[in-house]
């Protein structure tokens, strides 16, 4: 099966809509896959970036994604950017709140979504909008 995705280039999805969702899915899916993640880990990482890629299209009002192989000497992962030029998080620590949802999404909010992964990176602001980066690392 060719999944026509360059593995050897950073892939870059728009977020624009429900479709636009699931092409992010089946992307970072693909990747986890050429990184030999275990298939949890390749469950996790697609829960993570399905919730991510919904919260950037509801929240932030669309924007992009960009999916990348990264390779620390020992091991390879999937890392994953989501980034929008929305009104940013208001409240970051209560975004971040286990249980926290506003509703709309797969129920996670961004701190399910956060223990689904390795690394978990956001930098959010009115003026700038919201990037998340997350990283999810072969066993």
């Amino acid at each position: 099966m060719t999944t026509g995705v360059d593995l050897g280039q950073p892939q870059a999805q728009a977020i624009r809509s429900d479709e636009d969702v699931v092409r992010v899915r089946q992307l970072v899916r693909a990747v986890a896959v050429a990184v030999k993640l275990s298939l949890v880990d390749q469950t996790k990482v697609v829960t993570a970036a399905s919730e991510l890629a919904r919260n950037t299209l509801v929240y932030g009002g669309g924007g992009s994604v960009d999916v990348v192989i990264v390779d620390n000497g020992r091991r390879k992962g999937v890392q994953i950017v989501f980034a929008d030029s929305g009104p940013g998080i208001p409240d970051l620590d209560l975004a971040l709140t286990d249980g926290y949802t506003t509703g709309g999404g797969l129920g996670l909010g961004l701190s399910g979504a956060r223990r689904l992964v390795d690394e978990f990176q956001i930098e959010t602001s009115a003026e700038t909008g919201t990037r998340i980066t997350v990283t999810k690392w072969s066993r």
